[in-house]
Formats: C-alpha cells, sequence, structure tokens
C-alpha cells in the first residue's frame, strides 16, 4: 500500500498572463490547495474541455461559470462542458506581500494583506 499523500500538498504556480489583474498581476505567485470543491467566487484552477483555466468560479442557480476579473475577457461558461476544479488559491505572493483566500467560504477572500520582513 501506497502512503504517499503528496496529491494533497499544496503547489505554487506563477500567473502568466493580466486576466486576473489587479487582483492577481502578471508574474505573481500564487499557491493552490488540490480540491475539487469551492465556494461561489473563490479563485481556482479548472480545466474546462482539456484546456486548464485560473479564473473567479461563478456559481448561481442556473449557471456555472469561470470570470475573469481584467474587463473585456468573456466569461466561460460551464454549462454541457467537461469540467473538473484541480485546485482553490489559498494564498497570492507579491514580493514580499502575501495575502491568504477562504476558498471554502462565499466571498472566499481573507479580510487582510500581510507583508514578511
Amino acid at each position: 500500500m501506497n502512503n504517499d499523500c503528496s496529491y494533497n500538498e499544496l503547489y505554487p504556480l506563477q500567473v502568466l498572463d493580466d486576466s486576473m489583474e489587479p487582483e492577481f498581476p502578471q508574474k505573481c505567485i500564487i499557491v493552490i490547495e488540490p480540491s475539487e470543491v469551492c465556494a461561489t467566487g473563490a479563485f481556482i484552477v479548472a480545466e474546462v474541455d482539456g484546456e486548464r483555466w485560473f479564473r473567479q468560479y461563478v456559481a448561481g442557480e442556473r449557471s456555472k461559470r469561470l470570470v475573469a476579473l481584467k474587463q473585456g475577457i468573456p466569461d466561460i461558461d460551464l454549462e454541457n462542458k467537461a469540467f473538473k476544479i484541480l485546485g482553490v488559491v489559498v494564498q497570492r505572493n507579491l514580493g514580499r506581500k502575501i495575502k491568504h483566500y477562504h476558498p471554502y467560504v462565499p466571498g472566499g477572500e481573507a479580510p487582510k494583506t500581510i507583508e514578511i520582513n
């Protein structure tokens, strides 16, 4: 029996574009917790029809979609598509500023940013 728990470990990713600005500037580091569940409003990494996306998850009574924070970028409608949540953002690192997120409660955002010296 394999007791490897590494599939549950947090992992970092670097944001490569500006679609999630201003909250997640290009080249900032996000820390992902592997999970297949989240609350509406959480920032997630998801696979949709074979492509991976970093977006905000928005679920209502009639629809589920992935939303970019930057204006002008179309939403990704998840209805009638194969999608899987791969992980949720729990932290953003921008230089020495670290911000934590709570992806399992509506709103998902921690109330403060801390700076590490």
